[in-house]
């Protein structure tokens, strides 16, 4: 029996994960990854690098990809909570251009699973927070490409989290107008 209950959202290979947990008066146990349950759930992936961060309350990261190495991630968080989202940019979808989001946070231990082909990004909700994730392709700095966190033709329902701070290089991303990038 699989320790994963799989869910697929509205855009077509975007999935929210739930894991079973293990728990008793010394804490808990969980599997986070198991590629034989991934791979009968539809979910192949080969992950080659795992990345974390650590952010405060209303640090929003995104929405990056990478131009000619697309990356797959299955994401989560370790500690605090965010509202992570995934903007569809696949060129022969019919979904392209909408996001979905989702709340993971350390309580719910919820996880994403976001195919090549989407923009990515969270803000942090709680006052801080630790995410995780994994990716199927490493990163290349040069091949980094973003969409402006708030493009009023994807429309992102960001929660109200007060300032939201960017990185400079987050600050001057163009819409996905402007950019145009379908994979």
């Amino acid at each position: 029996m699989s320790n994963f209950t799989f869910k697929e959202t509205k855009i077509k290979g975007v999935y929210i994960i739930d894991v079973k947990t293990h728990g008793d008066n010394r804490g808990f146990f969980m599997e986070t990854y198991k590629e034989a349950d991934f791979i009968a759930a539809g979910l192949n992936y080969r992950f080659v690098q795992d990345n974390q961060s650590s952010s405060r309350r209303g640090v929003l990261r995104g929405l990056h990809f990478q131009r000619k190495y697309p990356q797959a991630k299955l994401v989560r968080v370790l500690k605090g909570e965010v509202f992570d989202v995934a903007v569809d940019l696949r060129r022969d979808s019919e979904t392209y251009s909408q996001w979905i989001g989702v709340l993971l946070s350390e309580e719910n231990r919820r996880q994403f699973m976001i195919p090549r082909g989407f923009a990515h990004g969270f803000v942090v909700i709680s006052d801080h927070a630790e995410f995780a994730y994994k990716c199927d392709e490493k990163y290349y700095p040069e091949d980094e490409g973003g969409i402006l966190w708030n493009d009023p033709d994807i429309a992102v329902a960001w929660p109200n989290v007060g300032e939201i701070i960017l990185s400079e290089k987050d600050k001057i991303n163009p819409t996905l107008a402007e950019y145009k990038v379908r994979f």
